[in-house]
């Protein structure tokens, strides 16, 4: 199972270190006591919990934007069949589907949990594992 520190929780789901403790302490998400007495917060459990932040994906107001983004999100469901995978993405509000080679998801070793970047270029979504988080 991966796991995250609270920096990195607070990343992911786009809000303040202090925001997750309050939610630890509200019951809002759950933390394990890791070695030092620092909590650490299940990857699967993150990527819930971005889904529930995210609420309606239909902007107010649509943007134009560049045809070459790059979004850190989590990975939040990955469905494979033989060949093919379907890689579900929470990046802060932004959703993303990505259907890329098993043989690639097997290689990053993409499931809930993991922390990826979409790259996107036109229609197409690419799935990377940054250097360091």
């Amino acid at each position: 199972m991966v796991e995250y520190r609270i920096g990195q929780a607070a990343v992911l789901l786009g809000v303040s270190s202090d925001t997750v403790r309050r939610w630890v302490d509200a019951g809002r998400i759950t933390a394990t006591i890791g070695a030092g007495g620092r909590r650490h917060f299940s990857g699967t459990d993150l990527a819930k919990l971005a889904i529930e932040l995210a609420g309606d994906q239909t902007p107010d107001h649509p943007r134009a934007q560049s045809a070459r983004n790059r979004f850190v999100g989590i990975v939040t469901k990955v469905v494979m069949d033989k060949v093919v995978a379907q890689v579900e993405i929470q990046a802060g509000p932004h959703r993303f589907v990505s259907l890329i080679t098993r043989e690639a998801v097997d290689e990053l070793g993409l499931a809930p949990g993991v922390i990826v970047d979409a790259v996107v270029k036109a229609t197409n979504v690419g799935v990377e594992i940054p250097a360091q988080f």
